[in-house]
């Protein structure tokens, strides 16, 4: 075996209780070992590290926050690969109120970024669940999305520029963050949502927006995700592009929150089959949001859209409504999860329709399905029947999966909308993505990682 990479790539940790947090994903669902975790301080180590890397053919495997879904950012079991923790490249290099951009290092906490922002009078919008702990080379490599997409698109649209170093230990800068540059090929969006398969991102130039006044939110109350539609619908109608969220539910998914933590609010006095979170961004006032979310939820009333609303009076109780969804990730049982997204005039007709095959072909399953309906995207989870144990439904889970996917693509959706493909989706892409598409990306792995040593196995085989 190769010696270890030299001290100018960065701090080198080897002792296993150091490296283990490293070693494993955010579920515990994939680990694996490496020779050494080194964490660089800057571009310049990090670019010595994969020359390193690149001439004694030693695989490595990029990591932010260790957050992902997929198993993008774990090393496999051979203990030959590299990992390379950006955890203390952490630096918010600049920020520029007049053109609305800050420059950071991969290494920055969402959370932190979204707290420079604010500082600055601007708002960061990428927002998720990981955010305390998600880093922005990881949103980038893995495109994140998050409850703002339809508003501020992925993580893809809120940048203008990517510092990037190569294979072979060159370093792309292109952080100068315009707005237009039409000077060829755009590199940048080669790198976002590569998974660290191509190249290791250092440092990143955001987008920044103005902070809004007031940011309101709703809970509507539906029959059916037909319903929800027809809400997006008027919502977009009357509150255009100050709609910043739209979050799918069913009542199973708050049944659940309610079952685990006791102090869940309970926002209607009876339970109805599907719920919807809005939120709006105001820069007018709290009361003119206000206002206008009324106006929209009296409307939806009136046109048999929804079944009951409740708009959030105060800022306490619209973190109230956030907070029913944001701990239904932390209530769920033990699934089968799909990460999905559909073309969003589609949802109502595949959630009713698949839902009622899946139970047909797996009797007495039970869905959990939540999501960004505003962007098309939704997570799909499949329960166990009663009495199977988890090791009896963890056998089924190569056939669930085929099943949804196969509805999936009937539909014209994808089998990955945010989460990536990292090693648990491999053999998916390569059943649903076109042949063609497949092979240009295998042309350009072949061309920008020759010797094959970034995060080898992670979306391409």
């Amino acid at each position: 075996m190769q010696p270890l990479p030299s001290a100018n790539t960065g701090r080198i940790l080897t002792d296993p209780d150091q490296t283990a947090p490293f070693l494993a994903d955010w579920n515990k669902r994939f680990s694996g070992t490496a020779r050494c975790v080194v964490q660089p301080e800057s571009t310049e180590q990090v670019a010595a590290l994969l020359r390193w890397c690149n001439e004694h053919k030693v695989p490595v495997v990029p990591q932010g926050g260790n957050t992902n879904m997929t198993g993008a950012a774990t090393p496999d079991d051979s203990g030959a690969a590299v990992v390379l923790s950006l955890a203390r490249m952490n630096r918010v290099r600049s920020v520029d109120p007049i053109g609305n951009t800050v420059v950071v290092d991969a290494g920055v906490v969402l959370e932190t970024l979204q707290q420079v922002a604010q500082d600055a009078g601007r708002l960061f919008p990428l927002s998720l669940g990981a955010q305390g702990t998600c880093m922005i080379g990881g949103n980038l490599s893995t495109n994140a999305g998050g409850t703002g997409v339809l508003r501020y698109g992925n993580t893809r649209e809120l940048c203008l520029g990517l510092e990037v170093v190569t294979p072979a230990g060159d370093v792309l800068d292109d952080l100068r963050g315009l707005r237009k540059d039409n000077t060829g090929y755009d590199l940048r969006d080669l790198y976002i949502g590569s998974e660290g398969t191509l190249g290791v991102i250092t440092g990143a130039t955001m987008k920044l927006y103005p902070l809004p006044v007031a940011r309101v939110t709703a809970w509507a109350a539906l029959v059916s995700p037909g319903h929800a539609l027809r809400l997006l619908e008027l919502a977009q109608q009357m509150l255009g592009p100050s709609l910043t969220a739209f979050e799918l539910m069913s009542d199973y998914c708050v049944e659940l929150v309610a079952k685990k933590f006791s102090d869940t609010p309970k926002v209607f006095a009876e339970p109805h089959p599907w719920y919807v979170l809005l939120e709006s961004s105001d820069l007018e006032s709290e009361a003119h949001a206000i206002e206008r979310f009324e106006a929209l939820m009296g409307a939806a009333l009136e046109q048999d859209i929804v079944q009951d609303a409740a708009v959030a009076q105060s800022i306490a109780q619209s973190k109230q409504f956030w907070l029913i969804r944001e701990r239904i990730a932390l209530s769920q049982p033990k699934n089968i999860k799909h990460d999905i997204s559909l073309p969003i005039a589609r949802i109502g007709e595949f959630v009713e329709a698949t839902g009622k095959a899946i139970t047909e072909r797996f009797g007495g399953t039970r869905m959990t399905v939540l999501g960004h309906i505003g962007d098309g995207n939704l997570h799909y989870n499949v329960e166990p029947p009663a009495g199977l144990s988890d090791a009896e439904f963890l056998k089924l889970e190569k056939e669930v999966h085929q099943f949804v996917y196969d509805a999936v693509d009937a539909a014209r959706g994808s089998m990955s909308a945010e989460h990536g493909i990292g090693w648990a989706k491999v053999g998916d892409l390569e059943r649903y993505k076109s042949g063609v598409a497949l092979g240009l990306m295998r042309t350009i792995k072949q061309a920008l990682d020759p010797r094959g040593i970034m995060n080898p196995g992670k979306v391409l085989r």
